[in-house]
């Protein structure tokens, strides 16, 4: 079969289910990732032949799309901050939202921030885009499961730099391993009566555990990590949470009676209240 009439049945079997030019991207990721071929090489080679071998794979990529699977579980791999990172069913896919939450931080941080942490860390994507562009910062993370925490101990080493992983329950813990001059957190903060406004893709595959909160407690997470911030942030450091849209009023509030100062709440690129920035002071 050639790459032209791969691309006829590919679009076909996947009609009706998502927008043309969506389908035409999937088709070019996957040529990327099967063949090596750029978006220009697979226009000029449309005769190309390929294989049986590549057919079967594109086969059975198309039948995890036609069940709405996330197209970077599919391939295996996102891009995040200008980096590549590997992702699968053990951890969340990287949000742009979250770009610009590493945006917020990179900006703020100083010559006299040098230890940073990253609770709940998943793939690595925050700590990891924050390594890569503070070199001067010891950058420290965690998360309670040891799948997400192998994806982002070997996304640390595609992209070269040095992290510390560990495995932490932190609903279950009262210490940290030291102070720190910069904590994040991108907790779970989806409460369990929006799931009806999440799309298929995410409610199916993403783990449920990284996403979704009780809604008689909300806030779990962000309570947790705040009294741990009083005790572990060093003097003048910062804490930083991406947040639930509908929720920051309540965080905001939660960080006030922790005693944090200087609170900050600052919107995506949708106009969301998406997240927040708060110190202790001296």
């Amino acid at each position: 079969m050639t790459i032209e009439k791969l691309k006829i049945y590919f679009a076909h079997n996947l009609e009706g289910l998502y927008p043309s030019e969506e389908i035409e991207s999937f088709f070019f990721l996957l040529v990327e990732k099967h063949l090596n071929f750029s978006k220009v090489d697979t226009v000029l080679k449309k005769q190309y032949e390929v294989s049986e071998r590549i057919t079967q794979q594109f086969t059975e990529a198309l039948n995890r799309l036609q069940h709405f699977e996330p197209i970077q579980y599919v391939l295996g791999k996102t891009e995040f901050y200008g980096l590549p990172f590997k992702v699968t069913p053990a951890t969340l896919i990287p949000r742009p939202e979250t770009e610009e939450l590493v945006d917020w931080i990179i900006v703020n941080c100083n010559k006299n921030h040098r230890a940073l942490l990253d609770i709940g860390t998943g793939s690595g994507c925050i700590a990891i885009a924050l390594a890569k562009n503070l070199p001067a910062v010891k950058v420290s993370a965690m998360d309670i499961s040891e799948e997400a925490l192998k994806v982002a101990s070997e996304n640390a080493i595609y992209n070269k730099v040095t992290v510390n992983f560990s495995k932490k329950d932190i609903l279950g813990t009262s210490t940290l391993p030291q102070k720190y001059d910069v904590i994040i957190s991108n907790p779970p903060y989806v409460r369990n009566s929006e799931k009806e406004m999440m799309q298929k893709n995410v409610l199916d595959f993403e783990p449920a555990s990284a996403l979704f909160v009780e809604d008689d407690n909300p806030l779990l997470f962000y309570s947790k990590i705040a009294k741990l911030a009083k005790n572990y942030l060093n003097p003048n450091g910062f804490l930083f949470f991406e947040i639930n849209e509908y929720l920051s009023k309540e965080v905001i509030q939660l960080l006030e009676r922790e005693s944090f100062s200087e609170i900050e709440l600052k919107q995506d690129f949708f106009g969301k209240d998406r997240m927040i920035k708060c110190t202790l002071g001296e």
